[in-house]
């Protein structure tokens, strides 16, 4: 037999597993920084590990999990070649889902997914990833990068990760806590987050024709390093929130807009009225409504619309709420309040015009 095998390999069929590694060896003082000291072990096992005796603490814990990826947003950082903040949005979705019912983040997984695998590119993306973590206070315990030739082309990939979260049973977070009066405080998001891409990319570029390094004057920088802005981390925000003031629920605004989301946590019989002319939505929405002449309400169906965290307060508790928030660099107001539902209201209802 020739010394020179003419077979097939995994090399032939598109799999660099020799880059593969590389890309592990580039990640892995990333990922050291992601941690917590109830992890245990490190970068290169079968499965991430984490002590769950720390848990003896709860008198009955519930473990929340939360999956979620990125969406079309990946698009954009593929095509400006900037990996390194994906990673951010993916661990806003997931550990501000963990939140919501009080859950505070305890670690996460990522899946990489490539056509081809660059180490540099996705040691970025991993990079990124533990600096979210990072920000939430969570541990990245484990991950997958999967090469996918002939599925996926050479420069594109998906991202998506998993979040586990711990709660007290007696401190959990929802709609049965809501009372009539409680104040609806909106948190300020740092733009699109990671939700309506689909929308944004089909009214920016396909109808309007802009490019992404276009000079945008209301953004102060171009428009793809606006559309790249990272999702805002609130986990642990709003877990200080909890500890200062009574917290009855939050709700994390992502696809489907305020009003959808909030619905989601307004118990049968009640309603949250929020006033829009309580903030001024970011240039970035006004542009991909005008651009695409997009009806707000379509709007607010698709992007958060400069909110990207609700939590429902007494209303007694509102002003603490607010001081907390603002001790901890978060732009907060009262937007809302709930009341009585009558008839067959809607569990939300948003009123006014937003403010100029």
């Amino acid at each position: 037999m020739s010394a020179e095998s003419t077979g097939a390999s995994y090399a032939s069929a598109g799999v660099d597993i020799e880059a593969g590694d590389r890309a592990v060896d580039l990640m892995r003082e990333w990922v050291k920084k992601a941690t917590r000291p109830e992890a245990v072990g490190g970068l290169g096992g079968f499965a991430g590990l984490f002590d769950a005796s720390a848990l003896k603490r709860y008198e009955r814990p519930l473990l929340a999990s939360a999956t979620d990826g990125v969406g079309t947003k990946v698009d954009i950082a593929r095509k400006m070649g900037v990996y390194d903040t994906i990673g951010h949005d993916l661990v806003g979705m997931v550990v501000d889902d963990l939140v919501v019912c009080g859950a505070e983040p305890l670690f996460m997984t990522d899946y990489i997914c490539v056509g081809k695998v660059y180490p540099e590119r996705v040691a970025a993306i991993v990079k990124g990833i533990a600096e979210g973590c990072v920000l939430a206070g969570c541990a990245l315990v484990g991950g997958e990068t999967a090469e996918h030739p002939g599925l996926l082309g050479a420069d594109e990939f998906d991202v998506a990760g998993a979040g586990t979260g711990v709660v007290e049973a007696d401190r959990l977070l929802g709609a049965e806590r809501i009372r009539t009066g409680d104040a609806v405080i909106a948190m300020a998001s740092s733009g699109l987050h990671s939700n309506g891409y689909s929308l944004v990319r089909h009214v920016l570029f396909d109808r309007a024709g802009m490019a992404l390094d276009r000079e945008v004057p209301e953004f102060g920088r171009t428009l793809g390093e606006e559309l790249l802005e990272p999702t805002k981390i609130y986990s642990l925000d709003c877990l200080a929130l909890t500890r200062t003031a009574e917290v009855h629920a939050f709700s994390h605004i992502t696809g489907g807009g305020l009003a959808n989301n909030l619905a989601r946590v307004i118990p049968d019989g009640l309603h949250a009225t929020v006033d829009r002319s309580t903030w001024t939505p970011g240039p970035v929405f006004d542009l991909v409504g005008t651009a695409g002449s997009v009806e707000r309400l379509e709007l607010e169906k698709t992007l958060n619309m400069g909110v990207g965290m609700i939590a429902v307060v007494p209303q007694e508790s509102a002003e603490v709420a607010l001081t907390t928030l603002a001790d901890r660099g978060v732009d907060a107001w009262v937007a809302g309040e709930i009341v009585e539902r009558a008839g067959h209201a809607e569990a939300v209802t948003l009123t006014g015009d937003y403010a100029s």
